[in-house]
């Protein structure tokens, strides 16, 4: 089983698991009840139920990174192109947008140094 965990402009919002039956993304309780929290994609709005899917849900698969940079992470971590969550744990642990997935097994502060990510509005 592979897990990331989710965070969304430096908040820890949810946990994708990936397992036997496929893929699952389910919402932080604390985060839920948060004032002001937000849904990670359209297509994954905030919900007390997980979301189940058979393969990777596209507004992940979209953090993955393609042509010669998906050539470069493949070589690099030797990491079959197939196997999606390895590489979005590999790869998106730092990348372009608000949204940061870091492996279980991993802080965010020793994924970033202890710098802080992306800022709301930034």
């Amino acid at each position: 089983m592979k897990q990331g965990k989710i965070y969304l402009y430096d908040q820890y919002v949810g946990l994708l698991t990936e397992d036997e039956t496929g893929f699952t993304f389910a919402y932080d309780s604390d985060y839920l009840a948060s004032d002001g929290a937000e849904a990670v994609s359209l297509t994954l709005p905030l919900s007390d139920e997980p979301y189940h899917d058979t393969v990777l849900f596209p507004f992940f698969d979209g953090l993955i990174p393609e042509g010669w940079l998906l050539n470069i992470a493949e070589s690099s971590w030797k990491i079959n192109q197939r196997d999606r969550m390895s590489l979005l744990l590999a790869c998106c642990k730092d990348c372009i947008g608000a949204v940061s997935v870091i492996p279980t097994n991993e802080s965010q502060a020793e994924e970033t140094n202890g710098s802080p990510k992306k800022q709301k509005g930034e």
